[in-house]
Order: structure tokens, then sequence, then C-alpha cells
């Protein structure tokens, strides 16, 4: 394709050439001739005009001699180049001077017709055989009194024109070598600046296609196609980590899952072959529940994370109570508080606060937050549920008094399947997407959520959400 593309722009460029020579060449002298012979003969036309209204009358009325009149025409001569002829009404010749290379003038004109030219100011013949090649004639009356008494005629050779025919040609052949040159420079230019980045874009898009996705775009300039090589770049880095990404999530989906799998595989079969007996069976039992409860939780948070993968998650957006929501979720969470002794303190703002949001997605965030604060608390310790009414937006703030996050992990515990090495001897049931799907809901509804925390002080998650108006 490359090579191609290139081919058809030096073909054309040639074929450019061509037909630049061709058309100046073969149209060149047919436009030019024409309004050259014009040019020409309208000169002439006006010179014969003026001498024969303003100087030749004389001679009829004895004003100026022969001499004087043989004198204009050999100056009309040399400065035309041409062959000057005087004569009188009836075509004898009177006076006459001609350039070098013209015939001497016949003593009579035979057939001698002065309105022979019709209304045209010139012809173009070889005048009644007076010359061997065509002549532009102009003829004009010298009129002394009322009528014409003389006739003053200018021939040029129409093959003089030839001259400034061929200069205009070199000069037309000049521009057409200077625009050919300049085209090539654009070609240069083209192929420097256009071609040579589109070559390497198009052997990065055929890397890409053959998998290397560490092939990276030189980018040397900041017009559109170096944008373009520098979103091309990127794609490649975003497809790198998302291939790198993929593999993590599915080492990370089949460890999680093959580890319950293998745990359950293995006391059932130990339960069937007689190895566990009866009378113990119930403890191996409950721990079979235990692990497929995992397998249900990291099935139903998969399935979460995919709503939002696909673009698929709709947000049932109503107005309600925040505090309610918190009230029900802390009250999820008795049993496991009463276990180890934790106390949940709310702290609200105000009596009733209302919030625009997907109430179940939002009452999901508060039960991940409220999981992990928990989770990570020490016996006897506070868990703190706060909300603050700022502006047009309401804060919900979930702090613990526990281990707290290390700060290399801070940046990395919205990654799905991360856990920090003190959360995996905390609680082996975690599936490590909890916070990932915390911040996607809260993502979806236009919002932030940030986390601080100090180890072995505590952690605090505080997220926004918009404010609604109790319709109530």
């Amino acid at each position: 394709m490359r090579s191609t593309l290139y081919l058809k722009f030096i073909i054309m460029y040639i074929i450019f050439g061509f037909l630049g020579i061709f058309t100046v060449a073969t149209l060149g002298s047919g436009l030019t001739e024409g309004p050259l012979i014009d040019s020409v003969a309208s000169s002439i036309y006006k010179e014969t005009t003026r001498v024969a209204n303003d100087y030749l009358p004389g001679y009829f009325s004895k004003k100026i001699s022969a001499g004087d009149v043989h004198m204009q025409l050999s100056g009309i001569e040399r400065q035309l180049d041409a062959a000057v002829w005087f004569v009188d009404k009836d075509g004898q010749m009177l006076f006459s001077s001609q350039a070098d290379g013209y015939p001497l003038a016949p003593n009579e004109i035979s057939d001698f017709n002065p309105a022979e030219s019709g209304g045209k100011q010139y012809q173009i013949s070889d005048y009644h055989g007076s010359f061997s090649k065509d002549v532009i004639t102009v003829i004009a009356p010298v009129v002394c009194g009322y009528s014409p008494d003389g006739y003053l005629m200018i021939h040029k050779y129409v093959s003089d024109i030839d001259h400034i025919q061929d200069i205009m040609m070199r000069a037309a052949y000049v521009s057409l070598l200077v625009i050919y040159i300049l085209s090539f420079l654009i070609l240069l230019g083209f192929h420097f600046f256009v071609y040579q980045p589109l070559s390497r874009i198009t052997e990065a898009a055929t890397q890409y296609a053959s998998g290397n996705l560490a092939y990276e775009i030189p980018v040397n300039s900041e017009d559109e196609i170096g944008y373009l090589s520098a979103s091309l770049n990127y794609m490649s880095s975003q497809l790198r980590d998302m291939k790198d990404y993929q593999k993590k999530f599915v080492a990370n989906v089949s460890h999680d899952f093959r580890s319950p799998l293998t745990s359950i595989k293995g006391y059932v079969e130990a339960m069937a072959d007689g190895t566990i007996p009866p009378e113990m069976q119930g403890k191996y039992l409950n721990i079979i529940l235990f692990e497929t409860e995992r397998l249900t939780d990291l099935t139903q948070d998969l399935l979460s994370l995919n709503e939002f993968d696909t673009k698929t998650l709709l947000l049932n957006k109503e107005t309600f109570d925040i505090h309610e929501v918190i009230k029900r979720t802390a009250a999820a969470f008795e049993g496991r508080c009463t276990q180890k002794k934790i106390t949940i303190e709310l702290l609200f703002a105000s009596k009733y606060l209302y919030v625009t949001a997907d109430k179940h997605k939002i009452q999901q965030v508060l039960h991940n937050l409220l999981d992990n604060a928990v989770k990570f608390s020490d016996a006897g310790s506070n868990i703190t549920i706060e909300t603050t009414d700022r502006g047009d937006k309401i804060y919900t703030s979930v702090k613990d008094y526990g281990i707290g996050i290390p700060r290399s992990a801070l940046t990395k515990i919205w990654e799905r399947f991360y856990k920090t090495d003190l959360s995996r001897g905390k609680d082996k049931k975690g599936t490590g997407l909890g916070l990932a799907i915390v911040k996607e809901i809260i993502q979806a509804h236009g919002e932030n959520i940030n986390v601080v925390s100090t180890e072995g002080v505590g952690t605090e998650f505080i997220f926004s959400l918009p404010k609604g108006t109790n319709s109530n």
C-alpha cells in the first residue's frame, strides 16, 4: 500500500510535467498568435492614421516637398521595420520605402481597392502577389479637402511576429520549469512531512495487528500527524495495560476460584471415601458452606463489576434520606460488631438529610465501606459514620481506628483484586473487589470518593452525593 501510494504521486508528478510541456507547446503558439497580430496591427494602424491625417495632406496642398515625404516614409520604415507605400487614389505609386527583406514597390497596384479590407483595420495576404509571403496590410486615406487624394499603406511580414512569439514562449517554458521545480520541492515536502510519518503510522498499525504493542511511533511534530502518532502511542500503551490487566484479572479470578473449589472438592471426597467420619462431617460441612459463600460473594462482585465494564449500569435515581440508609446498613453489622465489641457511632448533620442517587447502589457502597471498617478494626474500638451538609453536596464519612493502610498502598486499593499484606491475614473471605465496586458506583453518579489513612491509626473514607429536596 505504501509503495503504491508513493508511486502514484511520482507518476502524477511526471505526468504533470509532460502535460505542462504538451499544453504550452500545443496551445501556447495558438493562444498567443492572434492577440500578437492584433496588437502589432493596432500599433501600425495608429501610426498610419496619424501620419495620413497630420502630415501627408500637406503634400497635396504643396506645403511639404517630395523630399520631406520621402524622409517621413523612411522614418516610418525604420521604426516599424516594414514596407511603406504612398499611392494616389488610383493606385499609382508616388513614394515608397522598404526595410531589408522586402521587395521593391510596384509602379502601380493592379485592381487597387482601398476598401478591400472591409470594416477591419488590417488584412493579411500577399497583397495582390506583391510579396512572397503573407503580410499585415494597413491602409489609411490621405484627405485634402473633402475626398481622399491618396493612401498611405504599410505592410509588415506576419513572420516578424514569430520573434516576439518565441520570446513569449521561452518565458512560458521558463515559468513552467520554475513551477515544475517548485512542485518537486512540494513533492519532497510531502515525502518528508506526510509520506514518511504515514509510513511509520502504517507500520505501527501492522505491528499492533500482529500483537507487537510495544512498537512506538516517533513523534517529531505538533501537527495533526504528530497528534495522531501520539494518540496511537497512547492507544498502544492502554492496550498493553489492558492486556496485562486481563492476564492479571484471569490469574486472580482463577486463584480465588481454585482455592475454595479445591477445599470443597477435598472435603467432599474425604467424606465420600470415609476418611472423615460421620461424627466430624458437621465441622467440615461448615467449612464447605464458608467456601461456597466465598464463591457466591466473588461471583456477585464480578457481576457487579461487569455492569460497569459493559456500560450497562443503569442508575435508578431517587431522593431519599441518607440517614435512614446508614442506620439500616449499620444495623446489619450488629452481630459482627457484638462479637468484636465494636461500637458504631453515628454523627448526623441533621435529623433528616436527603440525597438524589441510586438508593440500592449507595447502600452497597456503605455496606462495603462498613464491612472493611469492621474487618480492619481492633476489638473494642469505635467506627464513626458522619454526614456533612455543604453547599449542594452531602458528604458521608466512614472512619475506623484500626490497622490503617500503608502509604504505598493508598493508590492501589481501588484496583480490582488488590489486597494489602495486612488484609490478607485479617479475613480470608475478602475478594479484593469491594473498594473497586465502591469507586465505580460513586463515579457512575458523577461524584468523588477520597481516603485518608495512617498506618496503625485508622482509615477514613469520604464520598459525596448531590443534595436532594424532600418532596413530602
